[in-house]
């Protein structure tokens, strides 16, 4: 199957899986959100109103204000540019390294192998929120130190992708043509086998996402995440758990943003591994 057949088909599917178009149009949407926030939010993240504190929903404020009198909707536009963007560079640097020494691991095989695999099995014999809450203690707080945290965990599940799909792509014959015709190593696994992960891959970080920003929210929510005056959809769902009983829209609407991404980046995962599958 060529390449422009095979992205055909994937669109083709893509077209017509419902869930996915739902989906795409949420992540889309949410992002479109998160970039435009300093010019469609109705006020700054820090804007205060002394006369309108802990405030329930409004037509003024949509989401209702917080215990300072600041608009709760402007506060989760610009908390979804810091959840939004700690997840897509955490993924990013997720897939650069797991795809590298999985990539090697599949490749070289061998005692390499043997070694790189056990420490992935080392990584990933630890629980995930463990690791990170480690992690985040040792390098810090800050939005770089979530961001180091949970690359440093998330690489792990990339890696095994990566070096099952090269251990089934290096026996194949096409393979064995170019390691005859002389071709090197470095070229071989460039052109001719990583280009055969990048649907599992790409399927892998569609799930993947969704993962890193609920484990930033929950890293935030318990008060090991984005430290103030930053916010997160974390951090402004940890101020409103103390005042749910008496204001739960404090809560409500951070936790629905959450809820709502998550869902749009599953849908989406769920139709690209449908649409992507050669076996479908």
């Amino acid at each position: 199957m060529s390449a422009e057949s095979y992205g055909a088909r994937v669109r083709q599917k893509l077209m017509k899986n419902r869930l996915a178009l739902a989906g795409i149009a949420i992540v889309l949407g949410i992002g479109l959100l998160a970039i435009l926030a300093p010019w469609i939010a109705p006020f700054t993240e820090e804007t205060q109103d002394p006369t309108a504190i802990l405030q329930t929903p409004t037509w003024l404020h949509w989401f209702g204000t917080d215990r300072l009198g600041r608009d709760l909707l402007s506060r989760c536009l610009y908390g979804a540019r810091v959840s939004i963007l700690v997840a897509t560079v955490t993924t990013l640097i997720a897939m650069v390294l797991g795809t590298v020494l999985g990539a090697v691991s599949g490749w070289v095989g061998g005692r390499t192998d043997n070694i790189l695999m056990r420490f992935v099995d080392v990584v990933y014999s630890f629980p995930d929120l463990l690791l990170i809450i480690i992690i985040s203690v040792v390098v810090g707080q800050s939005v770089v130190g979530i961001i180091l945290s949970l690359s440093l965990v998330s690489w792990v599940t990339v890696a095994r992708v990566v070096r099952g799909e090269v251990l089934a792509v290096k026996s194949r014959p096409f393979v064995e043509a170019a390691r005859a015709l002389g071709f090197p190593d470095s070229r071989i696994l460039w052109k001719q086998i990583l280009p055969h992960t990048v649907a599992p891959v790409m399927v892998t970080l569609t799930f993947r996402i969704p993962a890193v920003i609920l484990a930033e929210s929950t890293l935030s929510f318990i008060g090991l995440g984005i430290q103030p005056p930053a916010s997160s959809w974390g951090t402004l769902a940890s101020q409103g758990w103390t005042a749910i009983a008496f204001y739960p829209h404090l809560i409500l609407f951070p936790a629905a943003l959450v809820f709502i991404t998550i869902l749009g980046f599953n849908w989406m995962g769920d139709g690209l591994r449908d649409a992507m599958d050669v076996r479908l």
